[in-house]
C-alpha cells in the first residue's frame, strides 16, 4: 500500500477517537519546514458528509483559528458527533498547507483496537516448512498480532509454540489450534482456539501416536479433555447425529454430519470453528458445490474462510462470490482471511498474502475468539499491489483508514518487525544469557508498541 507522503511529514495524535466526547487533537510538523507564526485556520471535515459547497446544512463541520505553540504545534479540542474519517485542513491565508486524517467511532467500536491476524498456518510437524516458533518470530515481524499453529491432524504443535515463549513477554498472542482431518470426510476444518484437540479424540490419530494420549499434549491449560475413542465410536456418533439434522438427500449425509460433530465439540472446547477453503483446487474443488450452498446456507461453523491465501482467482473470487449470494438471501455469519501457510518466509507468494484485521478489546485469545465470533473482522487481500477489503461497509472504511494510517506507523510496524527479528534470533540462539538478553529487549519493544497505541488510539 502507497503511504501518503504527509504522514512522513506531519504527526496528528490521536488518530482513533470516540464520538460525541471532547478530544484534544495534536498536530506536529516531522523535520520538514516548521508552521510560519500568525494565525491559521484549521478546518475539520467528516469525508460521510461529502462537500459543504454542495451539502451546507451538513453536522460535523467545524472551523477552529489556531496559531502554532512553543513547539511549533497545533492543538485544538473538538467531540466529533459522527463515525467517520474527518479530514483535518491546515490553511493559512486561505491556502492549505497540509490535510490529515482522524477517525472517530461509535457504540460497539469503542475500546475496540485493530489488530491484525491469522487464524490457519502451519508448520514442519505436518506439511509447513519452519518450526512453531520460528513460524510465530516470522509473522510477527510481518506486523502480526495474534497467530496460531493449525498444523494437519495435530494439535501439540500449537502447545509447543506457546510453551517456547513462555519465558518472553512478546506482543504477539499465540493461539492453540490445529487442522481436523477425521475419517470418512474430507471437508477441512480449523479448530481456532480450542482448549482440546479434536484430532485427539481419535485414538489412531497422528496427534496421538505420535504425543501419545496424555492431556499435556491435547489440551490447553489443563481444560479438560473427553476421553479418546476409537474410529467405529466416532462414526456411531456422527450416524447417531445424522437424523437430527434434516439432511438433504444429494448431500452426502455422513460428511455433513461429520462437520457438525466437529463444529459441536470445537465449541465445546470454547474454540471457533472455521469452515475452510470449499474452493481451494485440489485436483477438483475441494468440496462438492452444492455442499458449500448448504453449509453457508446452515451456517453450523463459527467463521467462513473468506481468504485462504490462495493467489490465483477460483479459490477466494469464488468464496467471495459464494458470500455474497448467501448474504443476499439474508444469511449472516463471521468471516476471516487466513494465509493457510506452509511457509513463513517473504518468498512464499502466499505467506503473508490475506489477513484478518479484528477489532477487539485486547490483543488475548478469548478477547480474539469472542471479537470474531461477533463479527468485528474485515477479510485482508494483499495478493495485489493495492489491497482489496472485504467485510461490511462500515467496518471496511474503518479498517481502510486503519491501514492506512495506524498499521504504518514506524512505532507499530517498526517495533513489530524488530520485534519478530529478536523472537527469531531468541528461538535460534543456544546461550541462556543470550537468550535473557533478548527477551529482555523483546519486552521494552511491547512497552513501545503498546505506548505508541495508545497515543494514537484514545478511548
Amino acid at each position: 500500500m502507497t503511504i501518503r507522503p504527509e504522514l512522513y511529514r506531519y504527526d496528528i495524535w490521536p488518530k482513533i477517537i470516540p464520538c460525541g466526547r471532547k478530544s484534544k487533537i495534536h498536530i506536529a510538523h516531522r523535520w520538514v519546514r516548521p508552521f510560519e507564526p500568525g494565525e491559521y485556520t484549521i478546518q475539520i471535515r467528516p469525508l460521510s458528509e461529502a462537500s459543504p459547497g454542495d451539502y451546507p446544512e451538513r453536522k460535523g463541520r467545524f472551523d477552529v483559528t489556531a496559531s502554532p505553540d512553543e513547539n511549533n504545534e497545533f492543538s485544538f479540542e473538538y467531540d466529533f458527533p459522527l463515525e467517520s474519517e474527518y479530514f483535518i485542513r491546515i490553511v493559512k491565508d486561505g491556502k492549505r498547507v497540509v490535510q490529515l486524517s482522524v477517525y472517530a467511532v461509535d457504540g460497539d467500536l469503542v475500546g475496540r483496537y485493530p489488530l491484525t491476524g491469522d487464524q490457519h498456518m502451519h508448520s514442519f510437524y505436518s506439511d509447513g516448512s519452519e518450526h512453531p516458533a520460528i513460524v510465530c518470530a516470522n509473522y510477527r515481524a510481518f506486523g502480526y498480532d495474534y497467530v496460531p499453529i493449525t498444523d494437519h491432524r495435530r494439535y501439540y504443535p500449537s502447545l509447543e509454540a506457546i510453551d517456547f515463549y513462555r519465558d518472553v513477554d512478546c506482543g504477539l498472542e499465540i493461539i492453540p489450534g490445529e487442522e481436523i482431518h477425521l475419517p470418512d470426510n474430507d471437508i477441512h476444518i480449523v479448530n481456532f482456539g480450542g482448549k482440546y484437540s479434536i484430532n485427539g479424540l481419535l485414538d489412531e490419530s497422528a496427534q496421538n501416536k505420535e504425543k501419545g494420549e496424555g492431556a499435556e499434549f491435547r489440551s490447553f491449560e489443563g481444560f479438560p479433555c473427553p476421553p479418546v475413542m476409537s474410529a467405529d465410536e466416532y462414526k456411531a456418533e456422527v450416524n447417531a447425529l445424522i437424523p437430527t439434522l434434516n439432511i438433504p438427500d444429494d448431500i452426502e449425509k455422513f460428511t455433513y454430519a461429520a462437520c457438525v460433530w466437529i463444529f459441536n465439540h470445537i465449541r465445546k472446547a470454547e474454540g471457533v470453528g472455521i469452515y475452510c477453503h470449499p474452493y481451494w483446487i485440489s485436483d477438483m474443488f475441494q468440496v462438492p458445490e452444492n455442499i458449500t450452498e448448504y453449509m453457508l446456507t446452515q451456517h453450523p461453523f463459527d467463521a467462513y474462510e473468506l481468504l485462504g491465501g490462495e493467489v490465483y482467482y477460483e479459490q477466494n473470487g469464488f468464496q467471495i462470490a459464494s458470500w455474497n449470494d448467501i448474504r443476499a438471501k439474508g444469511i449472516d455469519f463471521p468471516i476471516v482471511a487466513s494465509t493457510d501457510s506452509h511457509c513463513s518466509y517473504p518468498t512464499s507468494p502466499i505467506s503473508h498474502a490475506v489477513r484478518t484485521i479484528t477489532f477487539s478489546p485486547e490483543n488475548k485469545r478469548e478477547a480474539i475468539l469472542d471479537s470474531i465470533r461477533g463479527g468485528f473482522t474485515v477479510a485482508v487481500d494483499a495478493t495485489m499491489p493495492e489491497e482489496r477489503l472485504h467485510g461490511s461497509l462500515r467496518l471496511t472504511k474503518y479498517a481502510w483508514f486503519v491501514l492506512r494510517h495506524y498499521f504504518a506507523l514506524p512505532g507499530i510496524s517498526g517495533n513489530a518487525a524488530e520485534e519478530g527479528r529478536l523472537m527469531a534470533e531468541y528461538a535460534l540462539s543456544r546461550c541462556p544469557d543470550r537468550k535473557k538478553e533478548l527477551a529482555d529487549r523483546i519486552a521494552v519493544l511491547k512497552k513501545d508498541y503498546i505506548a505508541c497505541r495508545d497515543k494514537y488510539i484514545s478511548f
